[in-house]
């Protein structure tokens, strides 16, 4: 079976509040701080605090400000922050997709490149923090897919570093209209779901209601007072597992050769790739006209994501075309995440399940490399250790 998210945004969300949520359900604030050290931004720290809303307990998150200036960033600063610090491949993808995400639509409401976005608030460092803790959260938690009610929107109007904007803010209602998502109206008169929160639900989260055994519920609290809770609700459980060994899957294939191109183009391509959602990349030495030495660059991704993976090919590298197949049939083998104690801290075991019983398993390698890091071991003796707590 696989992990499930299920946010219930009740009285909409913002990003502090999603993530509290997943303190609420069991993320420890050391490790999520922790992660979020590897981005190398000084001048904040975080707090959590039980605190009750409406007869409701749960958690409220506050990012602090410790005096270290933040400066606004545009899109090029955000990428190197991430892109250079010691975050998992999966967090950096999920964290780049979503300020991309935002930059996109920005560029598009201000009739500006891409590049050129000044992210204002949402460059600022409380938005960093909100988002990508919410992608090393879901990580530290194991949790495989996110789901997400319909959003509410309220009306009004929100003061922002633009001005004066209606409420929906033209930011947030774009990027729920990038992925048609379902929305309802809701009764408060200002703004109760951010932008911030808005590219994480349209960028993570899939906007339906699943079929799941609900393990536990947490409450990420907001900092305003309504007349009703101002909570996230979210709840983590497993969801059934499809008959038979195997899940269906869809995927495209994209294909092309590159006669011209280094090592380090390649290498950077590779990592573009997988922040637009790549499910894999690889490279084939081959051999072209004129006796050249080639590479074959081969991406497998979602049918929706194909058309902006090849976009991200054609120009990133110096290919004048893209070879693109007819959705490709996969099978995909249930997995199962479970953490193990080792003499240096936790790892997280990955579990290979054919029709529910476990055939194979192996520790994570972020886990891994983490604690060999820090501890100065060898990495091999790290998982032996792991792979022993597994096995007891």
């Amino acid at each position: 079976m696989s992990t499930a998210l299920y946010l219930d945004l009740f009285s909409g969300a913002s990003g502090d509040m999603l993530l509290a949520s997943l303190l609420d359900l069991g993320l420890p604030l050391e490790r999520l701080s922790s992660s979020l050290e590897a981005l190398k931004v000084p001048g904040w720290s975080l707090s959590a605090e039980k605190t009750v809303s409406r007869g409701i307990t749960g958690t409220r998150l506050t990012v602090k400000d410790t005096g270290a200036s933040h400066p606004a960033r545009h899109l090029s600063h955000v990428r190197e922050l991430i892109s250079a610090s010691a975050l998992s491949a999966e967090v950096k993808r999920k964290s780049l997709a979503v300020f991309d995400r935002i930059a996109r639509v920005e560029a598009a409401i201000h009739g500006i490149s891409v590049e050129k976005v000044h992210f204002h608030e949402i460059g600022a460092v409380d938005s960093l923090v909100d988002i990508v803790g919410f992608a090393a959260g879901l990580e530290l938690l194991g949790v495989d897919r996110v789901f997400s009610s319909p959003a509410p929107l309220g009306s009004g109007t929100v003061e922002t570093a633009h001005g004066v904007l209606p409420v929906p803010a033209p930011a947030a209602l774009a990027l729920l209209a990038e992925v048609n998502a379902p929305t309802r109206p809701h009764p408060a008169q200002t703004e109760i779901l951010t932008p911030t929160a808005a590219a994480l639900i349209a960028e993570l989260a899939d906007f339906s209601f699943p079929a799941m055994r609900i393990d536990r519920v947490g409450y990420g609290v907001g900092a305003r007072e309504f007349p009703w809770a101002n909570v996230v609700r979210a709840w983590v459980g497993e969801l059934p597992e499809a008959p038979g060994a195997e899940a269906p899957d869809a995927v495209i294939q994209l294909e092309c050769n590159l006669d011209d191109s280094t090592g380090q183009d390649l290498g950077y391509a590779m990592e573009r790739l997988f922040a637009a959602g790549a499910l894999d990349v690889w490279f084939t030495p081959i051999q072209m006209k004129k006796n050249r030495p080639a590479v074959l660059l081969s991406v497998l991704a979602r049918p929706a994501d194909a058309a902006g993976i090849a976009g991200i090919v054609l120009s990133e590298t110096s290919t004048l075309g893209v070879r693109m197949s007819p959705p490709l049939s996969r099978l995909v083998c249930g997995r199962t995440v479970r953490e193990v104690s080792t003499p240096w801290g936790t790892v997280r075991i990955k579990e290979k399940r054919i029709d529910g019983k476990l055939v194979s398993s192996s520790p994570e390698y972020e886990d891994c490399a983490r604690i060999a890091r820090e501890r100065g071991i060898p990495i091999s003796q790290v998982r032996n250790a792991a792979r022993a707590a597994a096995e007891g």
